[in-house]
């Protein structure tokens, strides 16, 4: 991990969705958000899914960014999931929260290199393909419930964001870790995994039962994808 000089300026924001242009408006509304004791995850055909996120840029003092950070944190455990980002609960800024224990299954783990990743914060995000390497995987979505879909991505990654105390840092992510930093990205960018899905492979979660081996090979032959 390498971290950039320490700084306190973020870059100039990003234009605003036009329900948040007056001043003061996006505080308001982050401040609505975090009253509910446990924000629901907002689903897809909301229109804040399918729009980029505005650059975090300051509009959020500190004590109001690490509320939200919190929050997004225990709506993201609560779901459960391992990834967050703040258009899921209706917040249209480019922050997300990760985090993944990993899974006990060492054939899983192998496969998929499935690694444990710590808690993670994520601010204006972007990230770069470090070497040539895919992985195709089964995938799901808290603001998609009751579906997985295969989606082939990265195996690594070089990621550069902002960390709550404004320092940049690049980061290099692989496998399972690297996966999840792409789908919360594509979040703040008004992406859903369903956009890079195969979506032959399309799966009701009563059905992914007879999927669940380490690879998709299974689910390759006989969903013929």
């Amino acid at each position: 991990m390498s971290a950039d000089a320490p700084s306190n300026q973020f870059p100039s924001p990003s234009p605003v969705t036009s329900s948040f242009t007056a001043p003061g408006a996006l505080v308001a509304h982050v401040e609505a958000v975090l009253d509910a004791e446990l924000p629901p995850i907002v689903a897809a055909g909301h229109p804040v899914l399918r729009h980029p996120a505005q650059d975090f840029a300051g509009q959020l003092d500190d004590e109001l960014l690490g509320r939200l950070i919190s929050t997004m944190r225990r709506v993201m455990h609560a779901a459960p999931g391992v990834g967050l980002a703040a258009p899921q609960i209706g917040i249209p800024l480019r922050i997300a929260v990760l985090e993944d224990q990993g899974v006990q299954d060492e054939a899983i783990a192998a496969a998929r290199l499935r690694t444990p990743l710590p808690f993670t914060v994520i601010i204006n995000p972007r990230y770069e393909a470090d070497g040539d390497a895919v992985d195709a995987f089964y995938e799901g979505c808290l603001s998609v419930p009751g579906y997985q879909a295969v989606v082939e991505r990265h195996r690594s990654i070089k990621a550069t964001y902002l960390q709550p105390n404004g320092i940049t840092v690049t980061a290099g992510f692989e496998g399972w870790p690297a996966r999840i930093v792409q789908h919360e990205t594509d979040h703040l960018n008004g992406q859903l995994y369903l956009d890079r899905a195969i979506l032959r492979s399309l799966t009701a979660n009563e059905e992914h039962g007879r999927w669940a081996q380490p690879t998709i090979d299974e689910a390759r032959r006989g969903l013929d994808f």
